[in-house]
């Protein structure tokens, strides 16, 4: 059936049997190359729907990047030796989008995305600090009291997925009855710090950004306020890559460390 298909002999056939034709022997040589590949291919397959193997693109939101990647990587990289690993940093505006498209597998980030389509894990949580110039008075204080923020001008991050009037640090400001006229508003955090180092005002930020504060900022326990923000790790609803689950587990080592 070969050699009709061919159109050529592949054996040399004699009373003592059969040998192969120069055509044959091109042939075998091919197909035992062919059946390489193939168990190859069978073998990287099996290890990509197991997880030890593929490609993890990784999505990062600024503030967490400091106290977060220098534990995770690690981790990962332990975890699954044999995965291609990529990261790109988030900002509010971009993280929905960058989950959606596929863009990113998996994203870090403070708060949760809020979206249908989105999956959401709950792996921690940051408390508030209060972040100020290092000659403000209320950096000599080692907290500060809630009262003291009264009237003093606030540099503010609106909440990633509500409209600009709304900001994580609303309900604590409400509750402890302090009002703040917003100085500015800014997208992330590094920009908020940028403007309290500037003097424009003071920042109500998660913990963790004052690992990558520029000299000159403070940071300070609010007293009697425990209000926090969650650290996720937020992924498409639909997606079946088997590496969201070992990322999670990785994640959770890594907020466990911070």
């Amino acid at each position: 059936k070969l050699e009709a298909e061919i159109g050529a002999p592949l054996f040399r056939r004699g009373t003592r049997g059969m040998d192969l034709t120069e055509a044959g022997q091109a042939l075998l040589a091919r197909a035992s190359e062919a059946l390489a590949l193939a168990v190859d291919g069978a073998e990287a397959a099996r290890a990509v729907a197991a997880g030890k193997r593929g490609r993890l693109s990784v999505g990062y939101m600024f503030v967490l990047a400091n106290a977060m990647l220098p534990r995770l990587i690690p981790e990962l990289r332990r975890s699954v030796p044999g995965v291609d690993l990529e990261f790109a940093e988030l900002s509010a505006s971009t993280r929905e989008a960058r989950v959606l498209d596929r863009s990113v597998t998996v994203a870090l980030c403070m708060p949760a995305i809020n979206h249908p389509e989105i999956q959401v894990a709950r792996i921690g949580a940051q408390r508030f600090m209060l972040a100020m110039p290092s000659s403000s008075p209320l950096a000599r204080l080692g907290s500060v009291p809630m009262a003291r923020l009264n009237g003093r001008p606030l540099i503010a991050l609106p909440h990633p997925d509500h409209g600009p009037a709304s900001s994580a640090v609303v309900p604590l400001l409400r509750r402890h009855q302090v009002v703040m006229p917003i100085a500015s508003r800014v997208e992330t955090v590094h920009s908020a710090m940028s403007l309290v180092l500037a003097g424009e005002g003071l920042a109500i930020l998660p913990a963790c950004a004052q690992l990558g504060a520029p000299r000159g900022i403070v940071f300070r326990p609010l007293r009697d306020a425990t209000d926090s923000l969650d650290i996720a790790v937020c992924w498409r609803r639909d997606s079946q890559s088997p590496l969201i689950g070992t990322f999670i587990k990785c994640a959770e080592k890594a907020v466990a460390r911070m």
